[in-house]
């Protein structure tokens, strides 16, 4: 024990010599809130790998799948009926020798235009409505709230199919009716964390400042809520593309000579006994479309939640 002590000499308490500019350096970089989203959404292997198919059939059904094969959607010519997929038509021929390449990309854009329309219409009702019951509370929230759960007791495919019947169809018309009460998930979200928000600090500062209810919700209410409102989108887009399918199944969706993947989908049912493949084609696309989209969801829900931080 005395030799410890001996050894304890009182150059070793001396400061270690560091400036105290260099005291207050962060030792790594500083990660806002997106950045340290996307790194960890970048490990998570099956939501990047689900970003990515999403990207290559965005570029088929947009892009590429129109360009690579020389006949058009609706080009007919029975000579070339129920042609089994070959290199000169990789997914065949239906019944009156249309190109089934290029109508499944031309019905997967119609389902994500009808999708991306519905989650457009989601976003702006959802979140207006929404943000405006959480910002104001007391009886104008009670109001609204007892009108969303009007709403929700209606089942939605329901609704659905009275907008399609007394309206047009057509593509506006299957957005409507899609996202006529898919909105109020988004509402009750936004209202729940613009409820959340508005006790905070910064709220009040805020208001103490001056602001405005408008200015509160654009500038401070709104951005903050952006993490849930992005990860609700990204499960309305499948939900907004069964539906469509669903719809045009049993014959309220796109009309001939249209295509969407619910139309192919219902046509190739009917012919699955001996061209399989006029429904097996449109349905992995569709299939691939509805786990995409929901894998990556959940990857943004873990990714963009705070509480999953380490």
């Amino acid at each position: 024990m005395e030799t410890r002590q001996r050894d304890l000499t009182p150059d070793l308490f001396e400061p270690a010599g560091t400036a105290a500019k260099d005291a207050e350096k962060i030792s790594g970089p500083s990660v806002g809130f997106w950045k340290d989203s996307w790194i960890r959404l970048k490990k998570n292997k099956a939501a990047v790998v689900s970003l990515v198919v999403i990207v290559l059939l965005l570029v088929m059904a947009f892009i590429l799948g129109p360009l690579i094969s020389p006949y058009a959607s609706n080009e007919q010519d029975l000579g070339r009926s129920y042609r089994d997929p070959t290199g000169g038509f990789w997914f065949g021929t239906d019944k009156f020798g249309r190109d089934m390449f290029v109508r499944v990309w031309e019905g997967t854009r119609v389902s994500l235009y009808i999708a991306f329309l519905a989650a457009a219409l989601d976003i702006f009702l959802g979140v207006t409505y929404g943000a405006v019951s959480g910002l104001l509370g007391g009886k104008t929230d009670s109001v609204m709230q007892r009108a969303i759960e009007v709403l929700v007791g209606i089942p939605s495919l329901v609704v659905a199919i009275l907008v399609m019947v007394v309206l047009d169809p057509g593509i506006i018309t299957l957005s409507i009716a899609v996202g006529l009460t898919g909105w109020v998930t988004m509402a009750r979200i936004v209202r729940g964390r613009v409820m959340q928000l508005k006790e905070q600090e910064f709220t009040l500062a805020s208001l103490s400042l001056g602001a405005g209810k408008r200015r509160l919700l654009t500038k401070h209410l709104i951005p903050n809520a952006l993490g849930p409102i992005i990860i609700t989108v990204m499960f309305t887009v499948p939900s907004a593309i069964f539906y469509e399918a669903v719809l045009s199944f049993i014959g309220l969706g796109i009309q001939v000579p249209n295509a969407s993947l619910g139309s192919l989908i219902s046509d190739g049912a009917k012919e699955m006994r001996f061209h399989a493949y006029l429904l097996l084609v449109p349905a992995a696309v569709f299939s691939v479309l509805m786990l995409t989209f929901n894998v990556l969801g959940d990857g943004l829900r873990d990714a963009l939640d705070p509480r999953m931080r380490k």
